[in-house]
């Protein structure tokens, strides 16, 4: 059985602690019970929304995905396998209202991928 390792972000810490005292119960009890199934390979990928990488990165499988907390909250986050410490990774970006949420994904993929994008053109200059 897979360990799981919640890791967050200053940014969702600060977005947590911004929620009334009932989203934040309710936010961290959909994150416990994401986690809570990734151990025995029993959670179902589909109650998360795999956020799409843009056209410039081609050929990379985003591990972004969207949590529906309620009807107006999401919380972004990525969901990594790492089999050399046989664990699973939950980072924890943001929890924001679910209008915003295109916005908020578009800064935390650029973040991201940044690096990946910057390799890619070192890369075409190169051939």
């Amino acid at each position: 059985m897979m360990d799981v390792l919640i890791e967050s972000t200053k940014k969702f810490e600060k977005d947590l602690k911004n929620l009334t005292n009932t989203e934040r119960s309710i936010t961290v009890k959909k994150i416990n019970d994401c986690a809570a199934l990734l151990p025995n390979h029993q959670f179902n990928y589909r109650k998360l929304r795999r956020m799409p990488l843009s056209s410039a990165l081609k050929g990379y499988e985003s591990s972004l995905y969207t949590l529906k907390v309620s009807q107006k909250l999401r919380v972004i986050l990525a969901v990594d396998e790492d089999p050399i410490f046989d664990q699973f990774i939950l980072t924890l970006f943001r929890v924001v209202k679910w209008d915003e949420i295109d916005q908020v994904y578009q800064s935390i993929a650029e973040s991201l991928y940044q690096e990946i994008r910057h390799h890619e053109r070192e890369l075409t200059e190169i051939s």
